[in-house]
């Protein structure tokens, strides 16, 4: 019994060594798996970009920003000249928080009287708004007992007599209630698409190859543009179809509302595509069948989940983590489809996104063109 069992396991491990391309990707993907998530997913959230619009420009309105450098939790992007420079770099996802300074920040203070900073968080971004959110009303409130306690030191006045000199006034933008849902169904948009035309895509033309059907199509008159075509457009027509649906069942269903043009998503959608079913014709031109095919797809797709923000936010990955990302499609894809369906914003905003979307998907896709020719010839 045991010579009988020991061929069979003799015979599969020369299938599995017979095909070594599978077999490397089997043993690197879980490597690779465990370095992203141990290293890219288990970041904490700090230094998030931030906007300042300093009316003021006292001694004590710098000390006051000043702690918040001092927490790590956020960190200087850029000086702003009003409140709606602040708002566009929120808009154009340059920065998180934008943090607004009254005029008379010292005087007042001085005067007993209380002052409000208006705190703009973008909440596109349920994870970081929460933690801005925390940490800017902590700061204030330190500060405001640090005030406290200096004048009741210098006074010997007693609490009730004062009141607290700093209000932070936060302002949730885009998701007022940090609705985690709101913040998913847009992503979801881009996992959908990035899901499905790159897995049905690679493995409808290997399938073809593997039942023999593809050697018959090759000696027919359809040319080899024709054949990729075909293949790729009701995948698209399915691809917007999903689109539509999550769209319908995210507003009905979770109450997300849609702030800006379809149009201009479904425009943007079919860029992206591109390069997805550019992807998923590669992918099938070096795999021999449906398992490779699977195990490669899964092999671009899971690090593109963890690295394009899908799961945790960007800004708060490893410096290595974040610039890979930038080499994911699906990373401009997701500010795309945050910026059109929750902030409503147009191309005016988008358009640094688009343009290496844009890139990457043309490049792909004349690529795998190509190469699907030259498999065929």
């Amino acid at each position: 019994m045991l010579s009988r069992l020991f061929a069979i396991m003799h015979k599969e491990f020369i299938h599995i060594f017979r095909d070594p391309q599978t077999l490397g990707i089997v043993l690197i993907m879980p490597i690779s798996m465990l370095l992203l998530m141990g290293y890219a997913v288990a970041a904490d959230i700090d230094h998030i970009p931030t906007a300042v619009f300093d009316q003021a420009m006292d001694s004590q309105s710098r000390d006051f920003l000043e702690k918040f450098w001092q927490t790590d939790f956020f960190e200087l992007e850029r000086t702003a000249r009003s409140q709606q420079e602040i708002q566009d770099l929120i808009d154009e996802g340059v920065v998180r928080v934008g943090i607004i300074i009254p005029p008379g920040f010292a005087a007042d203070l001085e005067a007993g009287k209380q002052v409000q900073v208006q705190v703009l968080i973008d909440g596109s971004d349920t994870t970081i708004a929460q933690v801005a959110q925390f940490a800017a009303e902590s700061i204030g409130q330190a500060t405001a007992v640090e005030i406290v306690g200096i004048k009741i030191g210098k006074s010997g006045a007693g609490l009730a007599s004062l009141v607290m000199p700093i209000l932070m006034r936060p302002r949730l933008l885009y998701n007022p209630n940090l609705d985690k849902v709101n913040a998913l169904i847009p992503s979801l948009i881009g996992m959908i698409l990035q899901f499905q035309s790159i897995f049905l895509t690679s493995f409808a033309i290997v399938r073809e190859r593997e039942q023999g059907t593809l050697e018959q199509l090759i000696v027919t008159p359809v040319k080899p543009w024709e054949l990729m075509i075909g293949k790729v457009v009701p995948f698209v027509l399915l691809a917007f179809l999903n689109v539509g649906l999550t769209l319908a069942v995210g507003y009905f269903i979770f109450g997300v509302e849609f702030s800006g043009s379809l149009t201009l998503l479904l425009t943007l959608s079919i860029v992206f595509l591109l390069g997805s079913l550019g992807t998923g014709v590669l992918i099938s031109t070096v795999s021999r069948t449906q398992m490779q095919a699977n195990h490669l797809a899964s092999f671009v797709l899971l690090p593109a989940i963890i690295l394009s923000g899908f799961l945790v936010p960007r800004d708060n990955m490893p410096t290595l983590a974040y610039y890979a990302g930038y080499l994911i499609p699906l990373t401009y894809f997701n500010e795309i489809l945050r910026g059109i369906v929750m902030k409503g914003v147009g191309m005016a905003f988008l358009w640094k996104h688009v343009v290496p979307l844009a890139i990457f998907g043309i490049a792909v896709f004349v690529l795998s063109v190509l190469r699907f020719q030259k498999r065929l010839e």
